[in-house]
């Protein structure tokens, strides 16, 4: 298991810990990061039975190269701490705390990640953490907490829990939500971090699934939260660059090239200087399109 701050994140699927099938079977859907959930999908009695299926499925399972995340409980819970270490200590990715109000929990939670790291002799720093959150606070805080730890790669929008105390509820046009997504996105491209928007609970609703997942694109989020895997080939269809988009990247990477044989710091294309946001763009472009097998890593096109 191995994960990075610049890697593809467009889809989190959520799977139940207490689920065994469920668990087993994640990795073959092709969902970028898998969320183990430990919190809101487990009753109270079953807490410490899918920490164990968890554990036990990360030291067994193949889950095809995606980011390993879990969702714990809460600092305010007795299963926190117990989270922690078996997680840690079964090699997690990403550690993912509910409920985010301040950049406080954070700082205690990486210092929880590091002693058990130190305990169960895994490489510190090897676990990374993300924040979700879930409250007006949470949200006024979103700087805060998107900066408060180098392990952070990415903080995530819940709707459930937001909405509820904004005292409304989700809307057709997500407008309850506009502040909300923008604080965090801007929390977290301030901190160099991904952001990830909330769930779309409904799945009869396809199309406003579709207009849901290209409004978050449109804005910039990485990806989205999601708690079916019929939802991955739809977000990565929204998430995919088209063919102006791939032949321009392309021509932004030659021209890199070009330079880099020639000794040159300076990038230029058709008589311009390319600059290191046009850089960035083509990278992820380019990145987005062999992650949607529409190239090889050559950069040419594959027969479909």
């Amino acid at each position: 298991m191995a994960t990075s701050k610049e890697r593809l994140r467009r889809t989190m699927m959520f799977v139940p810990g207490n689920n065994p099938a469920m668990v087993k079977d994640a990795g073959i859907y092709g969902a970028d990061s898998i969320m183990f959930d430990l919190e809101d999908a487990v009753s109270i009695t079953e807490k410490d039975a899918a920490r164990d299926l968890i554990y036990e499925a990360l030291q067994s399972q193949d889950y095809a190269g995606a980011e390993l995340v879990v969702r714990i409980n809460g600092a305010d819970t007795p299963f926190y701490d117990n989270d922690i270490k078996a997680m840690v200590k079964a090699g997690i990715d990403v550690i993912r705390l509910p409920k985010v109000e301040n950049a406080q929990m954070m700082i205690d939670l990486e210092a929880a990640v590091l002693a058990a790291e130190k305990e169960f002799s895994r490489a510190e720093g090897s676990t990374k953490v993300m924040a979700a959150i879930e409250s007006a606070q949470g949200v006024l805080n979103a700087p805060e907490i998107a900066a408060a730890s180098e392990r952070m790669i990415g903080i995530a929008l819940s709707a459930e829990d937001y909405t509820t105390d904004m005292k409304t509820h989700r809307y057709p046009d997500g407008a309850e939500l506009q502040f909300a997504r923008q604080m965090v996105l801007h929390a977290a491209r301030a901190a160099g971090i991904a952001a990830f928007d909330t769930v779309f609970t409904n799945m009869n609703d396809t199309e406003g699934f579709y207009r849901e997942t290209e409004y978050i694109h449109q804005l910039g989020f990485d990806g989205k939260s999601l708690v079916n895997p019929r939802q991955i080939e739809m977000v990565n269809k929204v998430y995919e660059p088209t063919k102006a988009e791939i032949d321009n990247a392309k021509n932004v990477v030659n021209a890199i090239a070009e330079a880099k044989m020639k000794g040159s710091g300076v990038i230029s294309m058709n008589g311009q200087m390319v600059d290191r946001p046009v850089v960035l763009r083509a990278q992820r472009v380019m990145a987005l399109a062999k992650a949607s097998q529409i190239i090889d890593e050559e950069g040419n096109y594959l027969e479909k």
